[in-house]
């Protein structure tokens, strides 16, 4: 019993000289006495970027929508084929280019009803194209986007009007040229037919001729009007306030509902308004506009979305000297930040509910229909072969027909 005590003895000393060498060596054997400072955690927008309170639904849309990219990224290089479709070693060489970071053929087998693989009936090697539900809603989205030309028109004089002297870079306008629902070829299909509004003064710089007053009113400014219709709200309330929509789990800290309120209530110059109505005495109002300008830009979006770097473009151009992504983590309740899908995408939160757009129109309702499509998966995938296979026999007649000349991937 005593070698049991003086065993535990031992292994307790042991122990307490053990932890006194390691603070000996950590502190060194002079300044034992010294208290330790501890390092401040770093607070920057990275980290706010990655402590925020996410959105599950929204980041799961990004996900979905970036497949649905990668699948119109490669369904542009086979559209550029001569015969329409191209051969899976020919879309390995793009791989890269169109941002997919898997084997093509694994890509391809994921979406039976996006994409029809077969072998080739004359050189034996495996091919691939577009099937005909994904191309037919491919040729409705662009007949959509351009029945709807007057629309396009009123939003390209929206931007124009939002900036300070009524003029737009034409390669940022090239750039958002999808999240405005424009045409690829709007120069030469919808520019010179709008010449009495829209003026092309050089080749990167396009300007507004005459401001319409009837188009001056900002998304936001309906959503009050109905607020204070429908809910009886007071003025006061409604007059310069913003729709909010925390995300779940967001923590509310103590005095941030009064301070939102207060800031609810701050009179703001609005983004269409160039007097000095309320001038811009504190940075308080400054963000405020810049909050405004940003929510009618990002309306004026068919998806209500952007990528942040294609943002940072309007910085200059609407007078907003901030850092964008730290101004957007700091008004949670407005705008989201995604980092799902390969890139940072901004995305305005009263706009979307449960993961579907609130005010659907034309052109989001046809994207919305490929993205069903691609998420369908391998789900009846007794069609697509039956497909498949049919027109696998018509190329091969065609290909004997024509000495297999034309029947090259």
């Amino acid at each position: 019993m005593a070698s049991i005590l003086s065993g535990a003895r031992s292994l307790h000393s042991l122990a307490l000289l053990s932890r006194m060498l390691g603070e000996t060596t950590q502190l060194g054997p002079f300044n034992r006495s010294v208290q330790r400072r501890w390092r401040k955690p770093v607070d920057s927008a990275r980290t706010r970027l990655e402590g925020r309170t996410r959105d599950h639904r929204l980041d799961k849309l990004m996900v979905q929508l970036r497949n649905l990219r990668l699948a119109l990224a490669l369904h542009e290089v086979i559209s550029q084929q001569r015969n329409g479709y191209a051969s899976l070693q020919l879309l390995s060489r793009w791989r890269h280019e169109v941002g997919l970071n898997i084997e093509v053929g694994a890509f391809l087998k994921k979406y039976p009803h996006v994409f029809q693989t077969y072998v080739h009936p004359v050189k034996r090697n495996h091919c691939c194209k577009v099937t005909q539900k994904m191309s037919d809603l491919i040729a409705e989205e662009d007949a959509v986007v351009r029945e709807n030309e007057v629309g396009v028109v009123q939003r390209l004089k929206k931007l124009l009007m939002l900036s300070v002297d009524g003029t737009l870079n034409m390669h940022a306008l090239w750039l958002i040229r999808r999240e405005l629902g424009l045409p690829d070829d709007y120069r030469s299909s919808i520019l010179p037919n709008h010449r009495h509004d829209l003026i092309l003064k050089s080749p990167d710089t396009l300007s507004l001729f005459s401001r319409d007053e009837t188009l001056a009113v900002a998304k936001v400014d309906e959503w009050r009007k109905r607020e204070y219709t429908e809910k009886w709200l007071a003025e006061s309330e409604t007059k310069y306030a913003f729709p909010i929509n925390f995300p779940t789990g967001f923590k509310v800290q103590k005095g941030f509902r009064e301070k939102l309120k207060n800031w609810q209530r701050l009179p703001y110059t609005k983004p269409y308004e160039k007097n000095d109505s309320h001038p811009i005495c504190n940075v308080e109002r400054l963000e405020k506009r810049i909050v405004g300008v940003l929510h009618e830009l990002l309306s004026l979006t068919v998806e209500r979305m952007m990528p942040l770097e294609r943002l940072s473009h309007f910085r200059r151009l609407y007078t907003m000297e901030v850092n964008l992504r730290e101004f957007f983590l700091k008004y949670p309740g407005i705008f989201y930040i995604s980092t799902k899908g390969s890139t940072q995408t901004v995305i305005l939160r009263d706009s979307y509910s449960k993961g579907y757009l609130i005010e659907p129109n034309p052109v989001y309702i046809v994207r919305r229909k490929m993205l069903d499509l691609v998420l369908s998966g391998s789900r009846n995938v007794g069609e697509c072969q039956q497909d498949s296979a049919t027109w696998s026999a018509e190329e091969h007649d065609l290909g004997s027909s024509h000495g297999c000349q034309d029947n090259i991937c």
